[in-house]
């Protein structure tokens, strides 16, 4: 983590896809906020509608407000400050093209383990990060490809995990692990969670899986009531490139990303999984939040 110095004139607000909890009052709040800091602020085209409706109820319009598309959000944004959960901050990862910028992500609901910042104190904290007094956390995406007959038929990013489950949860799925070539198992359960260290903390956690601080250079197995009880959560190097590929009938076996994307895997798809160098996210930390006093609030972790 590095200090950063700069001045934010482009501001991009990233909303959650619903309505709920104190978005309809803290952003008119914000929208305000920012119009007295001489911030241009910006919005996805998609949002004009849900904006005036929001903005109408507060006496309030969009005329000071910028619209942009979905592939002007990166390039044409100096901060964005996603508002939602943890989901809404991972759907402005998963899709950046190359270095994002700085993201300030703030917690609407109740758990919100990698949001940083939540409504208490939002403004003083923004005003913080304006002029300056904030470090970035960076976090690589990782990419998945999957090939059937050495055609590329997918390819996507995660942030925090790739799962493997089946539709009929009634049957079990077979797949096997290799690292850069290397056999590392054939697994048979309920399903598999490759999740990165930022990712520990959601379902491979839930799943059984370690705990791993966010700086880990790593790469977490965690099986899903594995048919055998030898099949432990297993940690490797993120420097590793993981190839799956499923064993006997695939019909029913998905793979989704970060909960947001599902592809169904087919007969004789085999799907790599490597972290990747040239898609970075950066995200504004809390000078005020640690990631164990984080733990503690979030899981009660060593109380």
């Amino acid at each position: 983590m590095k200090k950063k110095k700069t001045k934010y004139k482009r501001v991009t607000i990233i909303l959650r896809p619903k309505d709920f909890g104190d978005i309809n009052n803290i952003l008119p709040q914000l929208i305000t906020w920012l119009k007295d800091k001489k911030r241009t602020i910006q919005f996805l085209a998609k949002e004009k509608e849900r904006l005036k409706k929001i903005l109408s109820y507060y006496h309030g319009n969009t005329d000071s407000i910028s619209f942009i598309s979905e592939s002007e959000k990166y390039i044409k944004s100096d901060l964005i400050i996603s508002l939602g959960g943890d989901g809404t901050l991972i759907s402005v990862a998963r899709n950046i093209k190359r270095n994002s910028p700085p993201v300030f992500g703030v917690n609407l609901g109740h758990l919100g383990f990698i949001t940083e910042f939540t409504t208490e104190g939002l403004f003083n904290e923004l005003e913080e990060c304006f002029e300056g007094h904030y470090e970035i956390i960076r976090a690589n995406l990782y990419k998945v490809k999957i090939v059937n007959n050495e055609r590329v038929k997918f390819l996507e990013y995660f942030v925090n995990d790739a799962v493997f489950a089946r539709n009929n949860v009634s049957k079990m799925l077979s797949l096997s692990l290799e690292s850069d070539g290397e056999h590392i198992y054939n697994i048979i359960g309920d399903g598999l969670i490759i999740s990165s260290p930022l990712g520990s903390t959601a379902y491979s956690l839930a799943a059984g899986g370690p705990i791993m601080h966010p700086s880990v250079k790593a790469i977490i197995l965690t099986p899903i009531c594995p048919h055998k009880l030898t099949h432990r959560p297993l940690v490797i190097s993120d420097h590793k490139k993981l190839s799956v590929r499923p064993l006997g009938q695939s019909d029913g076996v998905v793979l989704t990303l970060d909960g947001q994307s599902t592809v169904s895997i087919e007969d004789f798809d085999i799907i790599s999984i490597a972290k990747e160098k040239n898609k970075i996210i950066n995200l504004i930390k809390n000078p005020r939040r640690t990631y164990y006093a984080t733990l503690k609030e979030k899981f009660f972790h060593g109380r």
